[in-house]
């Protein structure tokens, strides 16, 4: 399987947080993760308010979420590499920065496509940032991207 970031304009690359694209080629599947906040992801509902007390600060809201995501590519033996879309959700556009600060500490050099959108309410009172990916499966037989 062949994941690669698609830059019309490779020298430009390094200036974005994300790839325009993300082509996939030999895949065995798809993955559709949820959207995640700081949140535990086992939870109950209707929601418990103790549940959901939630840090403040977006990095740390950002790293639990991406905590949350990692359980489930963890049970599909994935890795961030396998992400090829990323949404992101803020309730502040200023955050953004910061946001993408801490992904690039789990993603690395990885930039999946990716959209940011705004919006004024999140799923739990205090969340800041909401994610869900799009990670892409390899073939049964083959292990190499896992």
């Amino acid at each position: 399987m062949n994941i690669s970031a698609v830059h019309p304009r490779p020298e430009e690359a390094a200036n974005m947080p994300y790839a325009p694209a993300v082509e996939v080629m030999g895949a065995g599947g798809l993955l559709f993760i949820a959207g995640a906040t700081a949140s535990p992801l086992y939870h109950q509902h209707p929601h418990v308010p103790e549940e959901h007390v939630l840090p403040h600060d977006i990095g740390e809201q950002t790293r639990l979420a991406l905590a949350n995501i990692k359980l489930v590519l963890d049970a599909k033996s994935l890795t961030w590499r396998n992400v090829v879309k990323l949404t992101k959700y803020v309730t502040d556009m200023r955050d953004m920065d910061r946001m993408y600060e801490v992904l690039g500490e789990h993603f690395g050099d990885w930039r999946p496509a990716g959209t940011l959108v705004a919006v004024n309410n999140l799923s739990a009172p205090g969340a800041r940032v909401e994610l869900d990916m799009i990670a892409i499966l390899p073939p049964e037989n083959d292990l190499r991207t896992r």
